[in-house]
Formats: structure tokens, C-alpha cells, sequence
């Protein structure tokens, strides 16, 4: 009798637990508990592991998809805005930090309201329809604990020190942040994606001009009286997404190997120069520009000098590195250099602005200048299509090779799941996109660039294009 689907995705994850559960045996550390508190562990970035572990995760949502009733996972996924919803209040609130000094026994809820100021009653049906999708823990009936994924959304700083200062709420704590902007701007703008969708105005930018400004975008609105919170959460949760990617990730040899002394790399749109700055290390005999609006300029020069006390040996006062205000939706003032760069830019626009900025380069481009996208690949949930770069669309999956069967090809939630909701993020808060190779093809054929390499890593990929 052949086998099932289902009774793969049975070996699939049971094969894949018993590989987990050796590997941490074999380093004599036990696999870590869900009920626990989060503490990084020596296996967190195993590269091999992690596969493992995002095989499991597929094949484990493909088995609740496969055996659960459809009009019970669409009574689960339709309602998904209460889960955001609630998220946000137990952030908003504090509640991850006011739990956790009462350890693994948990505080009563009283307690809880009465120091987050808000209602109890509410207060347990917030955090037990949490508890129920495995963030906190309800130890006894009313009393709540953190758990491994709670524990993550506790904030760097103490409740006093935030008490006293609203605005370091943030600071230093990505995965608070990144639920803060997600359960608020976002949440509130994602309600208008049906309405976007259908009228497909033309006066409108996004649906996030729908629900909170018709006449700004998010970056302008952010600069608006009684948005500094936002900024300030929303740049510290862009800082931990950023943090994800390893340094080698941009500095590896493929492409500034062939690069002479004194070849001019123009990091376009390239906020402060973090990027720039584990170039300057990696290769300091380039020089290098680094381009964005006049007021993140103004705190990259800040951000230098803090990175070199010692004047002497700043890049920018030896010229090594020059900060320059520039819109690159303006022609590019950096003409023939070597390599172009963007990291996470055209993510945030559609193709029309891309066209844009893409003309731009291409007319400042010299016959031998290159462009290099940093960017995340938009995996296929089938198998790529034949041809050029085909196996790296499959790696754009996140894996080495192509997924199992029978689990989709962008391993569904396993990785699929986070690129697509990136997707839906970028549509809803600039009418932007995670694109596939294609599209990046596609982008550099309609503005004079081909796309000559791709290099995977991981989430992120190194698109290199040169002149036509």
C-alpha cells in the first residue's frame, strides 16, 4: 500500500523531533520547555537545527490543516485579529513585565490589573485566550506566568525607569516593539485591505492613508506631533529585524573581492551607514557614500563619531566615508561608482517608484558599475519554474534542497509564513512588496539592468545586476 500524505507528515515529524532531541542530548542540554522563560541557548543559531526545526513547523501545520475541518481552521484564521489584538494589550500593559518576578508560580490577576491599571476581569479573558495559543501560562485557575514565547515581550527597562520615562519604553526591546507597531498602526491599517483592493484608488498611496493619513506617508506621519512613541517603537523594532542578518552576510568576498583600492561603493538609502560601517571594517581601503534624507544624515554623523571617539580614526573625517543628503527618487550626484547598493529599499515601493529609483542608478552607472540588492526573495508555494536561478528560488525557501513531500514548497509557515506576511505588511503600509526573482528580473529589465547573480542567505539574498 503506498503511503499518505498524512502518514508522511507523521515520519516527517517524528524523524525531525528525534534529530532535535540527539542533538541537544549530544551537547548534554536538555531541549528547552515551553513553560520556562526564554534563555538563548548554544544550539539558537545552528543553521542545520534550524532547517530541522522549520521542516517540523510545516509539517506540523500541514497536519492540523489536513485533519482539522475547514470551516474550523477558517473560524480559527478569520478571527486572527483578536490574537494581534491581544498581544497588543498584554504589551501596551506591561503584563510580561509585571509577571515576571513571580517566577514560575505566577501572579494572580488581581495583582496583574492592579498594577497594569486596568480592568481584571478583562485582564483574564485577555491573557487565558493567550495562554490557550501557548503565550503566558495559566498555572492554577487566575493565576498567569510567562512562558518560553511570553518571556521574549518583557522590555529592557524596569516598569520605574518607564514610569518616568514613557519614552524608553521601547528602547532595547525589539520583540515588544515589533508587537507595539504590528497590533497598532498596522492592525488599524489592515482593516482597510479589503477597501484598498476593491476600489484601487488612484489618490490613495496605501491602506494605511485609508485608516490614519490620506495626505502623508508613514515616515512623514511618524514626524508628526504626538507620533514620537511610534517613531521611536517603530525604529527600535526595524533595529531588531535588522539584527537578525550576521554581518558576513554583506561583507562575504563574492562581491567586493574584484573591487581595486579606492572603488566608490554608494550605499543608497542607507540610513546611518550600519551597513557601510562592517564594510569600512571588512574592506577599508574602498571609499564609500552613504545617502539618505537630510535628517537621517544629521544622526549619522552622530552615529560615527559614537562608533569612533577618537576623531582621528573616523572614516568620515578622513574621507574614507562621506555622509550625503540625498532623495533617491532625485538623479543619483555619485556618478560611475563601482557598486551601487540598497538594503530593504524597494520592499517598501511599488514598481512604479522602483522604476524610479532604479532609472536613477542606471543613468549615473558607468559600463562596469554594479548593483547589489540586499533584499529577502518571496519563495514560491510551489516548486520554482525551470530555467535560470531556479536553485536559488529553491534555497529562497530556507532550505538546502527542495522541501519534502508532501509539504509545500516555502516550507507553508515554516518559512513561507513569515515572507508572506512581510508581503502583506509592505502592501498595507506604503503599497509596497517582498518580490519574487522574477519580479527583481523584471524590475532591472524595465530600467537597464540584468540580473547577473543571486546569492542566498538565509532570509536574505545578495541580487547583483549590471548594466545592459
Amino acid at each position: 500500500m503506498s503511503i499518505t500524505p498524512l502518514t508522511e507528515l507523521g515520519n516527517i515529524v517524528t524523524s525531525s523531533i528525534q534529530t532535535l532531541e540527539a542533538a541537544y542530548a549530544k551537547s548534554g542540554i536538555p531541549y528547552p520547555s515551553l513553560d520556562e522563560p526564554f534563555k538563548p541557548g548554544p544550539l539558537d543559531d545552528d543553521f542545520a537545527l534550524g532547517q530541522t526545526t522549520r521542516v517540523l513547523i510545516a509539517a506540523a501545520y500541514q497536519i492540523i490543516a489536513t485533519v482539522r475541518g475547514p470551516m474550523e481552521t477558517i473560524q480559527d484564521y478569520a478571527p486572527a485579529m483578536y490574537l494581534s489584538s491581544s498581544l497588543g494589550v498584554a504589551v501596551e500593559s506591561n503584563i510580561p513585565d509585571i509577571v515576571k518576578d513571580s517566577g514560575l508560580q505566577g501572579l494572580d490577576t488581581r495583582d496583574i490589573a492592579a498594577k497594569a491599571g486596568i480592568d481584571e476581569s478583562k485582564t483574564a479573558r485577555i491573557l487565558r485566550y493567550l495562554a490557550s495559543r501557548h503565550v503566558f501560562r495559566e498555572v492554577t485557575p487566575n493565576v498567569f506566568a510567562n512562558n518560553r514565547i511570553s518571556s521574549v515581550l518583557v522590555k529592557a527597562h524596569s516598569l520605574e525607569e518607564i514610569k518616568k520615562n514613557p519614552k524608553i519604553k521601547y528602547e532595547g526591546s525589539p520583540a515588544a516593539a515589533f508587537v507595539g507597531h504590528l497590533t497598532d498602526e498596522s492592525l488599524k491599517s489592515a482593516a482597510y485591505i479589503s477597501k484598498f483592493i476593491e476600489e484601487n484608488p488612484t489618490d490613495i498611496a496605501a491602506p494605511f492613508n485609508m485608516a490614519l493619513d490620506p495626505t502623508a506617508d508613514m515616515w512623514t506621519w511618524y514626524e508628526k506631533p504626538g507620533n514620537d512613541l511610534r517613531l521611536i517603537r517603530f525604529s527600535s523594532a526595524m533595529k531588531g529585524s535588522g539584527d537578525r542578518f550576521p554581518p558576513d552576510s554583506f561583507t562575504k568576498d563574492i562581491y567586493w573581492k574584484d573591487l581595486k583600492p579606492d572603488s566608490v561603493v554608494v550605499d543608497v538609502g542607507g540610513s546611518v551607514g550600519s551597513v557601510t560601517h562592517l564594510l569600512v571594517k571588512a574592506f577599508p581601503d574602498l571609499k564609500y557614500v552613504v545617502q539618505d534624507l537630510p535628517k537621517v544624515i544629521g544622526q549619522a554623523h552622530e552615529y560615527w563619531k559614537a562608533q569612533y571617539p577618537d576623531e582621528a580614526s573616523n572614516p568620515v573625517k578622513t574621507s574614507r566615508v562621506t555622509l550625503q543628503p540625498h532623495n533617491f527618487f532625485f538623479p543619483q550626484p555619485i556618478p560611475n561608482a563601482s557598486v551601487y547598493m540598497m538594503r530593504f529599499v524597494l520592499h517598501d515601493w511599488p514598481a512604479s517608484k522602483c522604476h524610479t529609483i532604479l532609472n536613477h542608478l542606471r543613468a549615473a552607472a558607468s559600463k562596469t558599475t554594479k548593483l547589489i540588492l540586499f533584499e529577502a526573495i518571496m519563495p514560491y508555494a510551489c516548486p520554482p519554474p525551470d530555467g535560470p536561478f531556479s536553485r536559488e528560488m529553491e534555497a529562497s525557501a530556507g532550505g538546502a534542497g527542495k522541501a519534502p513531500w508532501p509539504l509545500l514548497s516555502n516550507l507553508g509557515l515554516g518559512v513561507g509564513g513569515f515572507h508572506t506576511m512581510f508581503d502583506m505588511q509592505m502592501m498595507t503600509m506604503f503599497n509596497g512588496q517582498e518580490r519574487t526573482l522574477p519580479e527583481f528580473s523584471e524590475l532591472g529589465r524595465k530600467t537597464g539592468w540584468q540580473l547577473q547573480s543571486v546569492h542566498v542567505d538565509g532570509p536574505l539574498s545578495g541580487i547583483v545586476f549590471v548594466p545592459v
